[in-house]
């Protein structure tokens, strides 16, 4: 926008200039013209009446060395005729067609104006002056004048136009850079702020500045605004984590209190005792979840950590549960990995992948986890989910219609999505060929400076 707002006073102070300047020269052109009419007109005349006395008194010994001497002093031509257009008298080179001219003088007018004059042209211009007494002409001068001398001033009147039209407009284009700057340092502002925000930074503001005072109205109300939201959305996470939190030693007593319930249950009761047990651990996973989404969207730093490492001990400890339900578990990690991510955030993503496959995969089945640079893939050759069901998968609480009956909150993938998004990555789950459902974490490559992404 700040390009086009200064072509756009470029072009404007370039139509002002040549507004200015193009008449200015064009005026000079006429007015040095003008001078030099008068100027040749002046010798015209004089030489009409040098003429017009050679010609009652019949001696024309004076005209000739006056006109011989004037033609080489200024360069000029010189050409005398009579009454009935024959040469009397001629000096200088004059190769034009003066025909017209004579004709002119002849009827008793002289030379009123002359072609534009330019740098370029034209290089000599034809005087006409008619000689005589009164109303009678007795014949005609034609005077071809060189131009060298006004072209060159005009030549030198516009060069110095065009010379002050350059400097003017490197000024003002340096002064409409200087204004677009200044009109436009607010939306710049605006820009890096916003985009702050959308990369998690909800604590980034405009703040003052300079600017028109329109757009430092703007910046004022999107600093209250982004502020009023940030607040918002705090308190929603600190209502969340601490809802969650104090669930749990509820949830805990209750707990322990259908334990001891236990013994004193007679046969009949011991199944609506089991599904009690299993509500109350589904219930302690999802405020586990809902505490866990909490610490997620408070904000998380990232840094550059070794994703390998982080995996071993995880996939150690999966492999002798896949291994227990007749699944297969191939690990192929490289010997260190450098990638740019929130702490513990691979292995959770990991964790929440292998224990998806380990509810799904039938037995027999088999389970790769594989680390190819900055991208982790979960691929299992289970049932899979149709497209539409991979879309939804990570919206939070999703649960797929086939799944009712199936351990879980919804919340596994959901977490796993905002881990990635506070890693600057991204989760897609993708289809596995013949069959299955891939899990696919993309990261960024590491930073290089320790740095943490995560802070302002």
């Amino acid at each position: 926008m700040r390009r086009r707002l200064v072509a756009t006073f470029t072009v404007l102070i370039v139509l002002v200039v040549a507004a200015l300047a193009v008449p200015l020269g064009l005026a000079y052109a006429s007015h040095r013209a003008t001078r030099l009419l008068l100027d040749r007109r002046a010798d015209a005349t004089r030489f009409a009446e040098l003429a017009d006395r050679a010609a009652r008194e019949g001696d024309r010994a004076a005209l000739l060395p006056e006109i011989t001497r004037y033609a080489e002093l200024y360069g000029a031509a010189v050409r005398i005729r009579d009454r009935d257009g024959a040469l009397v008298a001629e000096a200088g080179r004059m190769d034009v067609d003066d025909a017209p001219a004579t004709r002119t003088a002849l009827s008793g007018r002289t030379t009123e104006d002359l072609p534009p004059l330019g740098p370029l042209g034209p290089r000599a211009v034809l005087v006409a002056e008619p000689s005589g007494r009164d109303a009678q002409v007795s014949g005609a001068v034609l005077l071809l004048a060189p131009t060298g001398r006004a072209r060159r001033d005009i030549g030198l009147v516009w060069a110095a136009l065009a010379l002050g039209g350059l400097a003017v407009l490197g000024c003002s284009t340096l002064a409409a850079r200087g204004l677009a700057r200044w009109i436009l340092r607010p939306v710049t502002e605006l820009d890096r702020a916003t985009r702050a925000i959308a990369g998690g930074r909800l604590d980034a503001r405009v703040g003052a500045g300079a600017g028109p005072a329109e757009l430092r109205r703007l910046r004022a109300r999107f600093d209250a605004m982004a502020e009023a939201v940030s607040a918002a959305l705090e308190r929603q996470r600190a209502f969340a984590a601490d809802a969650s939190h104090e669930l749990r030693t509820p949830l805990a007593v209750l707990s322990l209190r259908l334990e001891n319930l236990r013994p004193h249950l007679d046969a009949g009761g011991a199944a609506e005792h089991a599904e009690a047990m299993a509500e109350i651990d589904r219930l302690g996973a999802l405020v586990d979840g809902m505490l866990t989404l909490a610490r997620v969207d408070s904000g998380l730093a990232a840094r550059d950590v070794d994703a390998a490492a982080e995996l071993r001990p995880r996939l150690a400890g999966w492999l002798e549960v896949f291994g227990a339900m007749g699944l297969t578990l191939r690990v192929r990690l490289p010997e260190a990995a450098r990638v740019h991510a929130v702490p513990g955030a691979v292995a959770r993503v990991a964790d929440t992948a292998l224990d998806n496959a380990h509810k799904f995969v039938p037995a027999g089945g088999t389970v790769t986890v594989r680390l190819d640079g900055c991208v982790l893939r979960v691929a299992d050759d289970g049932p899979g989910l149709p497209e539409a069901g991979r879309a939804a998968a990570l919206r939070r609480f999703w649960r797929g219609p086939g799944h009712a009956n199936v351990p879980g909150s919804g919340l596994g993938l959901a977490i796993a999505a905002d881990l990635a998004r506070a890693c600057g990555g991204s989760l897609r789950l993708l289809p596995n060929v013949p069959a299955g459902l891939v899990v696919e974490l993309r990261l960024r490559p590491p930073s290089g400076d320790g740095a943490d992404a995560g802070q302002p």
